[in-house]
């Protein structure tokens, strides 16, 4: 399912993915963000959908960004502020990461890149549970929220989960903002 989903992302023209990338704006305003909380983006790797026009402009309406950082043990990530504007440093799994001097935060808002999803919330990462490990640990302290972004063609019918997988809220595409009911 994962070579599929990514092998059906690969296909789309870098056009098509600039152009989803910036559509993602249209549908800021129906993200559940609240005003002023912390939210960690991501770097987009390989042929994911490009997060960064959202960050900026969350950044600009006030938003503390963060990106994640997977700690030397390869099993847990933080997440690390970062200005928009500040140089980033390449780190494993192909990463561009905040300087190790940029302070930890706990964010209240993950925007989470995903290999595939389901409408039942369940995403396919790249088979590391490093976001699973992520949400437990955050989710420990405060209730967060979970919005993966992808492309519409990354749907699938049904991911199969278990037990430590953690469900998404919302999964926003090229095509809008889909909410996930438990």
């Amino acid at each position: 399912m994962r070579r599929d989903a990514l092998s059906r992302r690969d296909g789309l023209s870098l056009a098509f993915r600039r152009e989803a990338s910036d559509r993602l704006l249209s549908f800021l305003d129906q993200l559940p963000i609240p005003p002023s909380s912390s939210v960690a983006g991501f770097m987009a790797i390989r042929s994911e959908i490009d997060p960064l026009p959202l960050m900026h402009v969350l950044l600009k309406r006030g938003h503390e960004l963060s990106l994640p950082v997977v700690l030397a043990d390869r099993e847990t990530t933080i997440f690390r502020a970062w200005d928009g504007v500040s140089s980033l440093e390449k780190s494993g799994f192909g990463l561009s990461v905040p300087a190790s001097n940029a302070p930890q935060v706990d964010p209240q808002v993950l925007l989470i890149p995903l290999a595939a999803f389901d409408r039942r919330g369940y995403r396919i990462g790249y088979g590391k549970g490093h976001y699973d490990r992520a949400i437990a640990r955050l989710e420990a302290k405060q209730p967060i929220v979970k919005i993966g972004l992808a492309f519409a063609t990354q749907e699938i019918a049904d991911v199969p989960s278990e037990p430590h997988d953690r469900r998404l809220d919302f999964v926003l595409t090229e095509n809008g903002l889909l909410t996930i009911g438990f």
